[in-house]
């Protein structure tokens, strides 16, 4: 039995809260190769239910009799977490980008949207996660309405399998309620909500996660940087002081002492309008500059800025998103420079700054 062997034969066990394989999940802390024996030390956080580690032990031992008849295997639990498997709960999910905005109706949903798509289009691994819990609008967007997810047993534990769209896994509770019905819900309770779409889902392996957040700095924003890192975030706001205004404060949000996550760059929404008649014109209805003074502020970049097209209501409301269009129309061009832009800016950020810790809050 070698090193490569026993890896091999690990990547066959799924792990019971990421349901990867333990090798994907990085659950692999330490292994030992004797003559007789082979000794095996997973990192699984302290709230692992002790009958589920019973399960995964005997798992392990009945497989590999199968494949190893004269050698023994034993598994041992590592605790405390070893500092390089701390700052993430969702280990096959190597970025998450988070996109919010201070106020709704600036078409937050549709840059999420698109950005995640552009990103595919990039030849990145991509999933989608609708949190505006309130007001979910992905599935429609996704042409997704009215489905319904797959639950899935994990050793005894129910898992979401999330919906698929143009190659991205999408969860939304759009997909649990039915479109008309009012979300009602206080603080712990849509705490819980967004906890069970990020750990509770059987999230496939990902370069990157985009979160589409609520408008505003609520419960939902709080339980999301507490239950995983974030990468980065994008803030969305378009050209009028108004919608800047309210912009800062989620950007002020994200970069709070205790929680510090990077500002990944701002989008400009509905930044002019040009008639297809008079393809020359720009008609800055929500006036200008708002995008480029919110960059300034943070001494980041203003990604884009994308105009407003009829197409991509369109597009929006027929679930085929712009961005999906053939050929270089007036947003697809648009989008899919975002997409680049917001790529470069997290391999940058990537580069110079360590990872994102969760937040955890002090009383």
């Amino acid at each position: 039995m070698t090193r490569e062997g026993l890896l091999q034969f690990l990547g066959t066990i799924i792990d019971p809260l990421t349901g990867q394989n333990l090798v994907l999940a990085n659950r692999i802390q330490d292994i030992k190769i004797d003559d007789q024996r082979v000794q095996v030390m997973l990192f699984f956080p302290p709230k692992l239910d002790s009958n589920i580690k019973s399960e995964i032990n005997f798992k392990v031992i009945e497989e590999f009799a199968k494949i190893a008849p004269g050698l023994s295997i034993d598994l041992h639990f590592g605790n405390p977490e070893p500092a390089q498997k701390k700052s993430s709960n969702l280990p096959q999910i190597k970025n998450i980008i988070a996109v919010a905005s201070g106020k709704g109706g600036v078409g937050k949903s549709t840059i999420s949207v698109n950005l995640a798509l552009g990103l595919k289009q990039a030849g990145l691994k991509v999933g989608i996660l609708d949190a505006d819990l309130y007001g979910p609008s992905i599935p429609i967007m996704l042409g997704l309405k009215g489905k319904r997810p797959e639950v899935k047993q994990v050793y005894g534990v129910n898992k979401i399998i999330p919906l698929q769209a143009y190659g991205l896994p999408v969860m939304s509770i759009g997909f649990v309620v039915e479109p008309e019905q009012a979300v009602v819900l206080r603080g712990p309770r849509l705490a819980g909500v967004m906890k069970q779409f990020l750990e509770d889902c059987l999230w496939p392996e990902l370069d990157v996660l985009v979160i589409d957040l609520p408008p505003g700095t609520g419960d939902i924003q709080l339980t999301l940087v507490q239950t995983v890192p974030v990468t980065g975030a994008i803030i969305v706001t378009t050209p009028q002081q108004v919608s800047v205004a309210d912009a800062i404060k989620a950007a002020n949000m994200f970069q709070m002492d205790g929680i510090g996550v990077p500002i990944l760059g701002i989008v400009e929404n509905m930044s002019w309008f040009t008639p297809a008649e008079l393809p020359d014109k720009k008609y800055e209805i929500f006036g200008k500059g708002g995008g480029q003074h919110l960059a300034g502020l943070y001494h980041t970049v203003l990604l884009q800025q994308i105009p407003l097209v009829l197409s991509v209501r369109a597009g929006g409301d027929e679930g085929r998103p712009s961005i999906m269009d053939e050929g270089e129309n007036d947003s697809t061009k648009y989008f899919k420079s975002m997409a680049a832009n917001v790529l470069d800016q997290l391999n940058l950020r990537n580069e110079n700054m360590a990872p994102t810790q969760k937040v955890v809050m002090k009383n």
